[in-house]
This record gives structure tokens, sequence and C-alpha cells, in this order.
């Protein structure tokens, strides 16, 4: 079989859907005008977190999301299924306008928000197939390993014990995944593999039983202070709350706010326990690799590999979102090749899915939230990809935010953070599309070379702030 055949049946959209079908946009749009506490816009993780943690605190509140699809439509029910307690971008930024210890903070804060996902969903019983096993990030050439053994090392300056994060040696890292060309492995245990799709309807499910309203299939159309009016009606609200992610390019005047890039996954065929046990693959696990060019990797609950990666284009001119480029078939071809490349026992396997989905970056690289009490509005978002636990955390924090709760979390220093925009095109398009041109050569010099790749390491700090 190539490897065209291995795709060439694949159903193209996401495997989460395959169980989902029935309970998917099944909800009514917005019908005629409606007065409410707090309207959110986006029915993804930020926007059902943020209501969730609402009406937990003060149930006689008139909520309503506003989703343009269905809920979990973008990255919240496209996602790897991972749910890891990490801080995307830089915390050495974080750390320049705030402190060392706010950021240590931060960071213990969202490897609690792993527990806490956990528990809601245990509470409001969302099967979902939540299990917390940890990462394992592989390092497969000498630089890889390099920058491994160096972030362990500042991860015990700042206090990080080997519980949370450790490094391992070859032989112990072959014993949880049996890919090839292991050099070291790092395994971060604040993380957790699920159905997001089902976690996605499972806490719009509980909204609703809080007395949250969910309007689906309804497109905001003009934005006028704390008046939104969409395709089916107006609505009048004390607080607008603004959880759009990367579809925040379709909002008037916020288009360069953040990057939409693409990240494509597939998902294999169920595979035998002969095939699991040869590559040491257990149901938990999420696995990776040091690349610059970003992969992931779980098994599903019926024994399938999703895997995925930023694979190119990552974007699109003028930052436009295209079913066209989120089933690019060139991009999907190359994530299965770095499936095999991973795991050679899968050469040939039958991909049964494959799809695309875009995420948000903010042009300092942070994710943030933030709340204006003269216009009573708030935004969350720009997760860089990491999006599962980081908007259980931001949810909880707007809704402090929202009730004007002074609490740990509202000290945290991603509350309030604010990027610059990202420039005007085409000089967008010429970083972004240069930058991950410049990382991908990396990866292979350093394969080939075992080199470390200079340009790629000033790149990351640029991106990183590190």
């Amino acid at each position: 079989m190539t490897e065209v055949d291995a795709l060439s049946e694949s159903n193209q959209f996401p495997v989460w859907v395959e169980d989902n079908a029935e309970i998917i946009a099944k909800r009514e749009s917005l019908s005629g005008d409606k007065s409410v506490d707090v309207t959110i816009v986006g029915g993804g993780f930020s926007g059902l977190w943020t209501a969730y943690y609402l009406l937990r605190n003060n149930s006689t509140l008139r909520v309503l999301i506003i989703e343009k699809q269905y809920c979990g439509f973008g990255a919240s029910g496209r996602n790897g299924g991972w749910c890891k307690g990490s801080v995307a971008g830089s915390l050495n930024r974080y750390a320049k306008y705030s402190s060392p210890e706010l950021v240590t903070k931060l960071q213990r804060a969202m490897f609690d928000a792993v527990d806490e996902v956990g528990n809601v969903i245990m509470k409001e019983d969302i099967n979902c197939g939540f299990e917390k096993s940890g990462v394992v990030r592989l390092a497969r050439n000498k630089p890889q390993s390099h920058r491994q053994f160096d972030e362990v090392k500042r991860a015990r300056s700042m206090g990080l014990e080997p519980e949370i994060i450790d490094l391992l040696g070859k032989d112990e890292a072959r014993t949880i995944l049996n890919a090839t060309d292991i050099e070291s492995a790092i395994f971060f245990s604040p993380a957790a593999t699920l159905n997001p799709l089902r976690l996605v309807q499972g806490l719009a499910s509980a909204v609703e039983r809080l007395g949250g309203q969910i309007a689906e299939a309804t497109e905001v159309t003009e934005i006028k202070g704390t008046r939104i009016t969409t395709t089916h009606g107006s609505v009048d609200s004390e607080i607008v709350v603004f959880a759009t992610e990367a579809y925040t390019r379709n909002l008037k005047g916020k288009r360069r706010d953040y990057i939409p890039a693409y990240s494509r996954m597939i998902a294999t065929e169920p595979l035998t326990k002969h095939l699991l046990d040869e590559m040491k693959l257990s149901k938990g696990i999420a696995f990776s690799d040091d690349r610059y060019s970003v992969i992931y990797g779980t098994l599903t609950e019926d024994n399938r590999v999703a895997f995925g990666g930023r694979g190119t284009p990552i974007y699109q001119f003028g930052s436009r979102i295209s079913p066209d480029a989120e089933s690019d078939e060139k991009s999907h071809l190359n994530v299965y090749r770095t499936l095999v490349d991973f795991f050679p026992q899968l050469e040939g396997t039958t991909v049964t899915h494959r799809w695309g989905g875009v995420l948000a970056i903010p042009r300092n690289w942070l994710p943030g939230l933030r709340f204006d009490i003269e216009t009573r509005t708030g935004v969350l978002g720009g997760y860089v990809g990491s999006g599962v636990a980081s908007a259980n955390l931001a949810g909880r924090t707007m809704a402090d935010l929202i009730l004007n709760r002074k609490t740990s979390r509202t000290l945290l220093p991603w509350v309030g953070n604010r990027s610059k925009k990202w420039e005007l095109e085409p000089l967008r398009s010429i970083g972004v599309l240069s930058s991950g041109s410049i990382l991908k050569f990396a990866d292979t010099y350093e394969t080939i070379t075992g080199r470390t790749a200079k340009t790629a390491n000033l790149v990351s700090k640029l991106i990183k702030g590190s």
C-alpha cells in the first residue's frame, strides 16, 4: 500500500466526531431579541468554562453563549486530545512585567487546571475518556537531547520536582514508548488525554443544566458596545465576553489580533494488541518529540493513533481560514510520513480520518485574558495550541473578574496581558512563513548532522522570548 493509498478513503472530519454525530449541532438558533446579564461570543472551551464558573458562583445570572456553528466546531473539538498543564510562550516574558514568584504560581495553577478539568468531568458525569498519565516528549537526535537537559536544569532551578518533570535516559524512555532514534526523553506528569469533543458537549450540557442558554448556528454581524446584532436577533447585555480564539479574525477590527495557524491531524484504523505491544503505546499517554516543528499524538479509546503537527502551509495570506487548507492532502501526507518515521510498524496502516483546524497565536506568543470595567467587555485566548487546560484556568479567572472576586487567580501574570497587533500584510505572511520554513529546515539539519541549528535557535528565541 502506498502513502496515498493509506489516506485515499479517509473521512475528512475529526475522529472525535465519529461517536458524537447525534449530539452536535442540535441546539436552536437565537430566536428574536433578548436582554441578558452576560453574553459570551464563542462556544468552545473558553466560552463554556467562563459560563460554567459564572453560573456555579451565581446561579441567578442570565448567561447566553452565541456560537456561529456548533459548540466545539473550532479548535476545542478538533485538537489532539491533550489536556496539558503547561504555559504556552515564554515564562521569561511574563516575568519581565511581573515577578519570578508570580510566574511560578501561574505554572502551578496550570498544573492544577488539569486536575480541575478531571474533577468537573467526574462531578458532571461527562464520559470523555479522561486519563491522567502524563506526556513523554522524546529527543531523537543529539541537539534535542541537549535542549532537554537544559530544560530540566531550568525546571529544577524554579523548584519543579522530578515528580512533575523528569529527564529519562534512552532505555527508560523506550519502556514507555518504543519509537525510533531515542536519545532521551522528558516525562511531564501534569497531563491527561481525552476525547475533546465529548468534553465540549458535556460541558455545554452542564452549562444548560445550570440555567445557561446556548444559541448555535447564530452569527454575530455587528457589535456596538455591549449590544450584539446577529443573524437571528439582537442581544443587549450588561457584559460581553469574546471567546473566539482564531476566529477573532472574523470580527470587525480584530483581524490582526491573532494569527490563525493551521494544525493538521490524522487517525489510524484501530490497531491490534500485538502492534500496540510492539510500540509500547498505552492509553492515557500523550507523546511528541523535541523538534522545532510541533508534533503530538495519543491513543484513542478504540485503539487508533491520533497524530498531528503544524504542517505547511501553516498560514494563509490575510489570516484567511478555509476548509481547503484544513484538508490539504500534501500536509496530511507529511503528517503520515512523520508518524511512520516515529513508528515504522505503522507503514501501510490505513488512515480513517484526516482533518485540520486553526489555533490562535498572539503577536507576543503569550496567552492571556482581561476584563475592562469601563467598557464591560472581556477577552480571553491566544493559547498557541495548548488550550484545553489553559481555557479552564482562563475561564475560571474571567468569572472571578466579572464577579469582582479577588482571588489568587486574578493576580496571575497573564491577567491583563495585551499583545500588540500583528504586522500588516504582506509583512505578516513573509514573517510567519519564512520562520516556519527556517524551523522545518533546522529539524532536517539537526537530524542529518547531529549539530544544533543556530538559525533555528535564534528564531525560537525570538518567538519564545527566552
